[in-house]
């Protein structure tokens, strides 16, 4: 008899942990025959198929968080010894393919989702529509574990189904297939799954986080415009990328109707998503203390909680098994100079050159604003009264850190930054960061700190409290898979792509811009940039939507992603990560910018290496390019 094992997966947040081992026969020998004779222990195996996400959005455990631009951090976590270029091919970090070191092997989750596909009509003590829906959240994970796959590792084997135990050896020698029959399989799934996932949970107290129609259909619409982008969609540098029959594994001839039927997979995610309830969150909308707040600090919130915000209407998918707390532990500034219980570490430091990369208070590139002073931004500014819900008013910072987009001052915490919430959600006694050497948040303290100066303030929900007298009591949330502003964006994208800056490409990245508190994209370029006419030429716009989903997505891991499928990362990653001189008390010395890494990023590294072990067992199989 063939042996599982049932890992229970909790989809409340205020439900058991998701590792706990169920026994399902006397003996303690779990059969699959037993696992579908009942309903419970079917269900049980269902959460054993989820249990293989992967934890999207957490620095600790998801490479792309720290993969781009964006973050740096001091601790020697494997994603940061990615970044800092120690990955191997004899063990590779993340390595989703064979499975090591924490990380799941997702070929070992798309088998369970097979044995659960092809075992799920023998639970007879559950409804018809209840083995539909399992099967079609099973299809879902299975062509979620592909695509992610795909991203990670380009061509891979596909698991249609499982082989034999009868298979001979020659059989099990999988190789891998092109990128194409990749992303068509992963779409054949998600449109098997579609039509019977429900639109919204129901059981909000115990489904939260299972798998929705809206998230199946945003999923599709990802994998469309990742298989549309330059990374996929006639990739000439992979033309001698080739399986050892000869089979290449990348088309050579650009497609560009990819990016219309990625269009239209965007517009269907849009649609159901609105018909579901989705909606950009809007601070005054959802809390009661908004009327008490300015429109600033309304402003600041919207942004703030559309991230962490549980269940949101914003968020679409919210992973469950990414929970919040490692990131926010880490990104908390601190704000009153206790070192009690060490739960506030704040070793995660945005980038010099993210900082740089927020508009202007005028909605434009700080680079393009004809009215702002960039040649002046390391001079140093007193912030007075008109500043006050941004930075505290007498206090002296640089003048890069004046004014700024409401995002800016949203997202990140800096030296003399308010930091509304922790606790005091009263605005004239709000929290302010002192990042200079001893001071509250300065300093290179042994057990952590920003190496910038600067911390990703978004991450950390309003109402999680740190103080000299309080342990850090954190607010958890599912750190969002997907939000509705990615989808504007990505839809933003494809329409450009495929029919240039027409008027609906920019309704939808206006739409995220007035949640942000900016006029729309025509309005700022043309009375503020010196490129007005930029948004009127698909080069101009595209490279406007590329610094959209950079600063609206900002810290929440999708940076690399873009950059990848871009075919940019050759020329965005390989700079100097800098900040501030961090061990200096003095503005004037503090403020002097200081390289802290040379980051480098090589043509092998769009793609993962695999593991050499994998390559002796299968000589079907060969390795990515340059590893």
């Amino acid at each position: 008899m063939k042996r599982i094992r049932v890992i229970v997966l909790a989809f409340s947040l205020a439900a058991g942990s998701c590792g706990e081992y169920l026994d399902i026969v006397p003996d303690n020998v779990a059969t699959i025959e037993n696992a579908f004779t009942m309903r419970n222990t079917a269900e049980k195996f269902l959460f054993t198929c989820y249990s293989y996400l992967p934890k999207g959005g957490n620095y600790v455990w998801d490479p792309a968080v720290l993969g781009a631009d964006e973050l740096w951090t001091i601790r020697e976590y494997g994603s940061n010894q990615v970044l800092r270029g120690f990955q191997t091919v004899a063990d590779p970090w993340f390595d989703y393919w064979s499975g090591r070191d924490g990380v799941a092997s997702l070929y070992m989750g798309i088998r369970d989702c097979n044995i659960f596909l092809a075992n799920v009509d023998q639970v007879l003590d559950a409804t018809e529509l209840e083995r539909r829906r399992w099967a079609a959240e099973v299809k879902f994970l299975k062509a979620y574990y592909h695509f992610h796959l795909l991203r990670y590792y380009g061509p891979i084997p596909l698991v249609r189904e499982n082989m034999p135990i009868s298979a001979s050896v020659a059989e099990t020698k999988v190789k891998r297939q092109p990128v194409d029959d990749c992303f068509a399989y992963v779409v054949e799934l998600l449109d098997e799954a579609i039509p019977e996932l429900p639109p919204i949970i129901q059981a909000e107290a115990t489904e939260m986080g299972r798998i929705t129609r809206v998230i199946a259909l945003s999923v599709k619409a990802k994998a469309l415009v990742l298989a549309a982008s330059p990374l996929f969609n006639g990739n000439s540098d992979y033309a001698s990328f080739k399986g050892r029959d000869g089979t290449a594994f990348f088309n050579q001839t650009v497609d560009p109707d990819k990016w219309r039927i990625a269009a239209e997979a965007c517009k269907a995610a849009i649609d159901a998503a609105h018909d579901a309830g989705h909606k950009l969150y809007y601070y005054h909308e959802n809390e009661p203390n908004a009327s008490f707040v300015s429109p600033e600090t309304n402003v600041k919130m919207n942004i703030r909680y559309a991230v962490t915000d549980r269940w949101n209407p914003e968020i679409i998918w919210g992973n469950v098994k990414s929970l919040s707390a490692e990131n926010q532990r880490e990104a908390q500034a601190r704000l009153d100079g206790s070192t009690s219980g060490l739960s506030v570490s704040s070793t995660l430091g945005a980038t010099l050159k993210m900082v740089e990369m927020f508009y202007s208070n005028h909605g434009v590139p700080i680079t393009e604003d004809k009215a702002w002073d960039y040649g002046g931004r390391y001079d140093l500014k007193s912030a007075g009264a008109s500043e006050r819900y941004y930075i505290k008013e007498g206090y002296q910072t640089v003048k890069l850190n004046f004014d700024r987009e409401p995002r800016f001052y949203a997202s990140l915490g800096f030296d003399g930054s308010i930091w509304y919430g922790q606790g005091r959600l009263n605005e004239a006694n709000s929290w302010f960061v002192e990042a200079k050497f001893g001071q509250n948040a300065g300093g290179m303290p042994m057990h952590g700190y920003s190496a910038t100066g600067y911390w990703p303030k978004k991450l950390v929900h309003p109402e999680s409290v740190y103080s000299s007298t309080v342990d850090f009591s954190i607010v958890n949330y599912p750190n969002p898979e997907i939000r509705l502003a990615d989808l504007y964006l990505l839809y933003a994208e494809t329409i450009n792509e495929s029919q240039g800056p027409v008027a609906e490409a920019l309704h939808y990245i206006d739409e995220v811009r007035a949640r942000a508190g900016l006029a729309g994209v025509e309005e700022s370029w043309s009375a503020y940039s010196n490129r007005p006419d930029k948004y009127t030429t698909k080069e101009g716009l595209r490279e406007i939507i590329h610094g959209e989903r950079a600063i609206e997505l900002a810290f929440e891991g999708h940076r690399s992603w873009d950059l990848k499928r871009w075919k940019k990362s050759m020329d965005e990653l390989n700079y100097r990560i800098q900040g501030w001189d961090i061990t200096q008390e003095e503005a004037r010395a503090y403020y002097t910018v200081s390289t802290i890494f040379n980051r480098k990023f090589y043509f092998r590294d769009y793609f993962w290496p695999i593991r050499e072990l994998e390559l002796v067992r299968n000589k079907n199989l060969v390795q990515n390019p340059g590893w």
